[in-house]
C-alpha cells in the first residue's frame, strides 16, 4: 500500500469504530469521523462531527449523586446520503447486502475513498464510488462525491441527502446513562439546491449551522423534493437511470458557529458559503494543494515503509486536530483529538507531547495553543485562591472556560462500580504549561510573546508551587503534599485518611525547574515590562526571595541505593506479582481496574500505570537533571540514571499509550534496541488498538505526536537551549536514517538529515542571521543562511569532524 495509503477490505462490524476513528477527516476547525454516509449511530457505527472548542455541559444523576459534565459537542451529522432503486430498500438498511467493499484513506491528499458493490433484495446490483474531504483550504467546508452505476438494471433511482440534528454524545459506552442530548434545533429549511439546519447547544448557547448543496450530473434532470421531520431535513431526488450509466452526486457542506469571527449571522454564513462554494473538483484541487503545503513543513522521513506509513498517519491526525486554521481560534489540544468522545474532548497534559514537536515546524500554531492557556489564566488563579494558594493552579482537565472539568467519579467496567476519582490532584499539568511556554521561546526567540503572555503564566505557575510548598524546620527542606504524579495508579498511601501523596519526585523536580525559569524570565524581560508585570501581579522582593529559596531546598526522595523514589513512602510498598497476574489475566495494562474488581488497590504496590519518575529523563537532559538536583543539594551519580530506568521499567504496566513513548525516549542512549522496540510499540498503539477498544472512542493524540517527537528530537538529540541548537544523534539499529525540515528562530527551511555516520544541516538562503549549533558536545559551529554543514560523528571513538558546503 506504500507509505501514504491506509486500506481496509471487507466489512468488520467489530472493528468499525476503530476504522471510523482512524479514517477521521479534519482541518483544525472541525473533524468528521470516517463513518459511512448511510450509517446511523448504533452498536456498530458512531457518526460524529466535532468542532474545535465547542463545549456544552449537562447535569446527570450518577450513583445517587448529581454530577455535571462538559462535553465536546457532537454536531449535526452532515454525511447522510443514501440511494435505492425505485420502491426498494434504502442502501444500508439491512446487513449482508454488500458484494464487495474497500475503504482507503489517502493521507497525502487528505481524502477518504470508498468503493463497493451492492445487491438489493430484488437482485439489482449497483457499483458505488465515493470520495470525501474536509477541506484543509477552507476550514468551513466539507464535501462528498458519490458515483452510482447500475450494473444489471434500469429504472428510477432515488437519492436522499440530509442533515441530521438528532445526534447525541453517546459514543462511549461507559458514559451511557448520563445526559447526552446537547443540541436543540432552532430551524431547518430548503431553497433550490440547498438545505440547512441550525442548532444551539443547551447551556453554552453556541449556535451551529450547516448548509448542504446537493447536485447531480451525468443523468436527466432530477426531480427534487424536501422531506423533513423534527431534527432532520433532506432533499429527495428522483431520476431515470439506464443500465451501465453512471450518475455523480455531489454534496458540498458549509459549517459555521456563533464563535466564528467576521460573519453576519451563523445561519446566513453557512447558507451563503454552501451556495457559493465551487464544485467538488475545484474544492479537491485546493484541498490537496493545502495538504501539500502542510506535508512540506511536516516532512519526517524514517526510511522504512511500514514505520513511515504510521509516522505519516500520526502526522496526518495531528495536523487535522491542530492546523494553521487553529491560529485565531481559542482552543486547546484535546487528548483524543477531534476524533471521538472519550475523555469528553477535554484538554489534559497531552500538549506536553505535542507542542515541542510542533514548535519546530508550526510555531504560529503553538503560539495560538499557548494562548488557550493564557486566556484561562484567570480561572487558574481563581482555582488557586479557592484552594488557599497564590498564583495559578491549572486543572487536570480543561474545556471551554478553564474551570476544573475533572470528574469526581469514574466507572470501572470490569467491576461495574462507580468509584471516587482523585485525578484532579495531578497539579503537575501547570508544569506542562510552563514547560511548553519555555520550549516555544527557546525554539522561536519570541520575546514579544514571552513579555506579553508567557512570563505572566510562568510567574503565576511558579508562585503557586512556591506557596504550595511547606517548610519543615527540622530538615530545612520544603515539602509538597496532597498531589498525584503522572503514574495515576497511586492517589494515597495505604490506609491514608485523605487522598494525595507527599513529595512526588517528578512534581517536585519540575516545580524547581519552573521556579528557575520564572527567575530566568525576570532577567530576560525588558526592564519597563518587568516593572509593569511585577507591579500588576503584586510580586514583591519577599515573594521573589521565596521562589529562590524553595528552588534550592525542595525535598526529593531517594531510595537507599540512590534510585529516585517516586514519592515519599514508595519504597515501603509491597512488590507486585507481575508474573502471576500476567498468567491469570494476560493483558494487565489496566491493572487498576483488575485490582479494584478484586477488592484490592494499586496503592499497596510498587506498580505504575505509566512513566512517572522516568518523565524527568523524558523532559530533561541528564545534564539539566543533574544540575537541578545539585541546586537542591543532591548528588545524582550518573550510574543511578540507568539503575533508576531499569527499576521502574520492571514495575510499570504500560496502561497508557504515552508509556511506550516515554520509555522509548529514556532508553534511547542506554539500550537503543529496546528503545526501538518501544518506538514500534508506540507506533502500533492506535493502528492496532492495543488497549482493546479505546481507539474507537478517539485517537490518542499525545502518543501519536510523541512518536513524531521521538524521531525528531530524541533520536537526533535535537534541543534548542539558550541561543544554541544542539544535536547529538544516536539512531537505533532499526532506523537507517532520518530526514526533516525545521523552523528555528526565523529560519523557515533548516534541512536536517542524520544517519549512523553523521548528520547534515543545511539552511535555505534568507536574510536571517546565522544559527549557532553544537553537535555531540563539540565546539559551537556558526552556520549562515544558504550554507550546508556535514558533521561526521563516531560515538565510539569520540571523533568529531565538520565540513561545509
Amino acid at each position: 500500500m506504500g507509505a501514504w495509503l491506509l486500506r481496509y477490505d471487507g466489512v468488520d462490524p467489530d472493528g468499525e469504530r476503530l476504522r471510523e476513528s482512524l479514517c477521521t477527516l479534519g482541518n483544525g476547525y472541525f473533524a468528521t469521523r470516517g463513518a459511512a454516509p448511510e450509517a446511523s449511530a448504533d452498536a456498530v457505527h458512531h457518526p460524529g462531527t466535532y468542532i474545535a472548542g465547542c463545549y456544552d455541559r449537562l447535569t446527570s444523576t450518577v450513583a445517587g449523586r448529581t454530577t455535571t459534565n462538559e462535553d465536546l459537542v457532537n454536531a449535526p451529522n452532515w454525511l447522510p446520503l443514501t440511494f435505492r432503486a425505485a420502491d426498494g430498500e434504502w442502501f444500508g438498511s439491512r446487513p449482508g447486502d454488500l458484494l464487495g467493499h474497500r475503504q482507503v484513506l489517502d493521507l497525502r491528499r487528505g481524502l477518504l475513498i470508498r468503493r463497493l458493490r451492492h445487491r438489493d433484495a430484488a437482485g439489482r446490483d449497483t457499483t458505488v464510488e465515493q470520495q470525501r474531504l474536509v477541506s484543509m483550504d477552507d476550514p468551513h467546508v466539507a464535501a462528498l462525491r458519490t458515483v452510482i452505476r447500475p450494473e444489471n438494471w434500469s429504472g428510477t433511482l432515488e437519492i436522499r441527502s440530509g442533515l441530521d440534528g438528532r445526534v447525541r454524545n453517546d459514543g462511549v459506552a461507559r458514559y451511557r446513562g448520563l445526559a447526552d442530548a446537547h443540541l436543540s434545533i432552532r430551524s431547518a429549511g430548503a431553497d433550490r439546491e440547498v438545505i440547512w439546519l441550525e442548532a444551539e447547544t443547551v447551556t453554552s448557547a453556541v449556535r451551529i449551522a450547516e448548509a448542504a448543496r446537493t447536485t447531480v450530473t451525468g443523468a436527466a434532470v432530477a426531480r427534487r423534493e424536501t422531506r423533513d421531520e423534527p431534527g432532520w431535513i433532506a432533499h429527495h431526488l428522483t431520476l431515470p437511470l439506464r443500465q451501465g450509466e453512471a450518475v455523480a452526486v455531489e454534496k458540498v457542506v458549509a459549517l459555521h458557529t456563533s464563535r466564528d469571527r467576521a460573519t453576519d449571522g451563523t445561519l446566513a454564513a453557512a447558507r451563503s458559503r454552501a451556495e457559493r462554494a465551487p464544485a467538488f473538483a475545484e474544492l479537491c484541487d485546493r484541498h490537496v494543494m493545502a495538504w501539500d503545503h502542510l506535508w512540506r513543513r511536516g516532512r519526517l522521513d524514517v526510511g522504512r515503509s511500514a514505520a513511515q506509513r504510521t509516522i505519516n498517519l500520526h502526522m496526518f491526525h495531528l495536523l487535522q486536530t491542530v492546523s494553521p486554521h487553529t491560529v485565531g481560534l481559542d482552543v486547546g489540544v484535546p487528548a483524543r483529538g477531534l476524533h471521538g468522545e472519550a475523555y469528553r474532548g477535554h484538554v489534559f497534559w497531552d500538549e506536553l507531547f505535542v507542542l515541542p514537536f510542533l514548535g519546530l515546524r508550526f510555531p504560529d500554531v503553538v503560539r495560538a495553543l499557548l494562548l488557550y492557556r493564557w486566556h484561562r489564566l484567570p480561572a487558574a488563579r481563581a482555582a488557586a485562591r479557592e484552594a488557599g494558594y497564590a498564583g495559578a493552579m491549572y486543572p487536570w482537565q480543561s474545556g471551554g472556560d478553564g474551570r476544573d472539568e475533572t470528574p469526581r467519579t469514574h466507572f470501572n467496567p470490569r467491576s461495574g462500580r462507580w468509584l471516587p476519582d482523585n485525578s484532579r490532584l495531578q497539579r503537575h499539568v501547570g508544569l506542562a504549561v510552563a514547560f511548553n511556554v519555555w520550549q516555544y521561546y527557546e525554539a522561536t526567540g519570541d520575546l514579544e510573546f514571552l513579555s506579553s503572555y508567557g512570563a505572566e503564566m510562568l510567574l503565576e505557575i511558579a508562585r503557586f508551587w512556591a506557596d504550595l510548598a511547606t517548610f519543615d524546620a527540622p530538615s530545612g527542606r520544603y515539602d509538597i503534599r496532597g498531589v498525584m504524579g503522572p503514574d495515576e495508579y497511586h492517589d494515597a498511601l495505604p490506609g491514608a485518611a485523605a487522598p494525595g501523596l507527599a513529595n512526588n519526585a517528578y512534581t517536585n523536580v519540575m516545580a524547581v525547574w519552573a521556579l528557575c525559569r520564572a527567575l530566568d524570565v525576570l532577567a530576560l524581560l525588558p526592564s519597563e515590562r518587568r516593572a509593569e508585570l511585577l507591579e500588576r501581579l503584586g510580586l514583591g522582593p519577599a515573594e521573589i526571595t521565596r521562589l529562590e529559596d524553595v528552588s534550592r531546598r525542595l525535598r526529593v526522595p531517594f531510595h537507599a541505593d540512590g534510585v529516585i523514589s517516586q514519592f515519599e513512602g514508595y519504597e515501603d510498598l509491597a512488590e507486585f506479582d507481575w508474573a502471576g497476574y500476567r498468567a491469570r489475566y494476560g493483558d494487565i495494562r489496566r491493572l487498576d481496574r483488575i485490582l479494584e474488581a478484586e477488592g484490592d488497590t494499586p496503592n499497596r504496590y510498587k506498580a505504575s500505570k505509566q512513566a512517572d519518575v522516568l518523565m524527568l529523563f523524558y523532559l530533561l537532559s541528564a545534564d539539566e537533571l543533574t544540575a537541578l538536583l545539585a541546586r537542591l543539594g543532591y548528588r545524582l551519580d550518573r550510574a543511578a540514571i540507568p539503575r533508576t530506568v531499569r527499576y521502574y521499567l520492571a514495575r510499570t504496566s504500560h496502561g497508557s499509550t504515552l508509556s511506550a513513548v516515554v520509555h522509548a525516549w529514556v532508553l534511547a542512549r542506554s539500550d537503543r534496541a529496546a528503545s526501538w522496540r518501544f518506538f514500534l510499540e508506540a507506533l502500533d498503539g492506535d493502528v492496532h488498538d492495543v488497549q482493546g477498544g479505546t481507539t474507537g472512542e478517539g485517537v490518542h493524540l499525545g502518543a501519536m505526536a510523541g512518536t513524531l517527537d521521538l524521531a525528531q528530537r530524541c533520536y537526533t538529540g535535537l534541543e534548542p537551549r539558550g541561543d544554541v541548537l544542539r544535536l547529538n544523534p544516536h539512531l537505533p539499529p532499526g532506523l537507517p536514517g532520518l530526514g526533516m525540515e525545521l523552523r528555528y528562530r526565523g529560519h523557515w527551511g533548516i534541512r536536517l538529515h542524520a544517519d549512523h555516520r553523521g548528520v547534515r544541516v543545511g539552511l535555505r538562503r534568507s536574510a536571517q542571521p546565522p544559527i549557532r549549533m553544537i553537535v555531540d558536545g563539540g565546539p559551537v559551529t556558526t552556520i549562515p543562511a544558504g550554507r550546508t554543514v556535514w558533521f561526521a560523528t563516531s560515538a565510539a571513538a569520540g571523533e568529531r569532524t565538520a565540513g561545509t558546503g
